[in-house]
């Protein structure tokens, strides 16, 4: 597991990289300590934000209420915070558990 995927507390806290209007919503692997997300929806009016939300909710399995965008609200370059899971269930189920966490998929 690599540094965009950490354990703090109660909650797991991702470092994302967002691409926003993308062909596709995918996870696009790993850049440093950053994980690299594709989303199709355009940056404007909170869409991309939103998007992040709910693809995580969907690739977590978890509810949209547990996953909280600390910051980059308006960067491509986001904190993203996610009660109830472990930092090992989140690299599992994101495909990030390869080697020096390399996408699995």
């Amino acid at each position: 597991m690599s540094g965009a995927i950490r354990q703090d507390a109660e909650d797991v806290l991702l470092k994302v990289r967002v691409q926003p209007r993308a062909s596709r919503t995918e996870i696009a692997g790993i850049a440093g300590d950053t994980i690299r997300i594709r989303l199709t929806a355009p940056p404007v009016e909170g869409a991309a934000n939103e998007a992040l939300i709910e693809f995580l909710a969907q690739e977590l399995a978890v509810s949209r209420g547990s996953i909280t965008l600390r910051s980059g609200r308006s960067s491509r370059n986001k904190s993203v915070a996610i009660r109830g899971v472990t930092a090992e269930r989140v690299a599992s189920r994101l495909g990030l558990s390869g080697p020096s966490g390399a996408p699995a998929r």
